[in-house]
């Protein structure tokens, strides 16, 4: 009996360690995964993985004008698909719990490290939360190499000292300069970073390269507006948000919202990608 004793404290021990937060809400250390256009499939998120982040999520977002197309797409989803994507500061009622504006500036604005100590004066703060996510306004498109890699260390360094959140890596928004443009080249830079150390991504550039139906842009020098060049002739003179927009039914295939920057179906589908995302770091394995 003495050995059972022992067998099911050394068990429940176990059990109390692996449930620790310490490695973050449903995120083992050095789990990784990539937010981009294939995850905007709003359907395919299992139902249970949307109530587990509801449930356990504790989320700020620090963000402008840009990153607003996350969560002004995932209030107008709110009125579109109904309560069960529904958010607030707090997380009353049943909905998800999403601090929008929760740290000033973004992640260069004043400028490219202030947004760091933000995050540790917040998390100091609010120790419940467990979730931190920063979006980027503008300032990848004149980023050096050694302005990414300083980016990419400040997010380290609050991993080391934070294990028990998640840290969301951004890639920076589209602005028509191409698959040779300095934006796309520090955004591989960004990816390639996460891919390799199994980073958590939302990859912000991905989502508004692609339609609906998976037509990819990014060849065609697309910008933040979802505009881009049909012919080649280096005018950006179609926009692929519009036709699609105009080629389904409003209400039915998309919903109108507010949309800084760029169109209405580019913020829809940034709120999907954003479910997708809250319910993978929830635990969902994303099948």
């Amino acid at each position: 009996m003495r050995y059972l004793n022992i067998s099911c404290l050394i068990a429940l021990v176990f059990l109390l360690s692996s449930c620790s937060k310490e490695d973050g809400p449903g995120i083992v250390s050095g789990d990784g995964f990539i937010i981009d256009h294939s995850c905007t499939k709003l359907a395919a998120i299992p139902s249970e993985w949307i109530e587990e982040a509801k449930s356990n999520l504790h989320i700020a977002y620090g963000h402008t004008s840009h990153g607003s197309q996350l969560t002004e797409g995932m209030s107008g989803l709110v009125s579109f698909k109904g309560p069960t994507f529904s958010w607030n500061n707090g997380g009353t009622g049943g909905s998800l719990d999403l601090h929008d504006y929760a740290m000033s500036g973004d992640l260069g604005n004043p400028d490219r490290t202030s947004w760091a100590e933000r995050t540790r004066t917040y998390l100091a703060a609010n120790p419940d939360v467990n979730v931190i996510i920063w979006s980027w306004c503008g300032q990848v498109s004149d980023a050096t190499e050694s302005n990414i890699n300083t980016y990419l260390s400040l997010m380290e360094g609050l991993e080391n000292d934070y294990p028990g959140v998640a840290f969301v890596y951004m890639t920076g928004h589209l602005d028509g300069s191409g698959l040779n443009g300095n934006l796309h080249i520090r955004n591989e830079q960004i990816r390639s970073f996460c891919r390799r150390n199994g980073k958590i991504l939302y990859d912000f550039a991905d989502i508004e390269s692609y339609n609906p139906d998976g037509v990819w842009f990014g060849d065609r020098n697309a910008d933040d507006g979802c505009n881009y060049d049909t012919d080649g002739n280096g005018t950006l003179d179609g926009n692929w948000a519009v036709e699609w927009q105009n080629a389904h039914t409003r209400g039915v295939d998309w919903y109108d919202c507010t949309a800084a920057h760029t169109q209405p179906l580019n913020a829809n589908q940034k709120a999907y990608a954003a479910w997708w995302l809250w319910a993978r770091i929830a635990g969902w394995d994303g099948n």
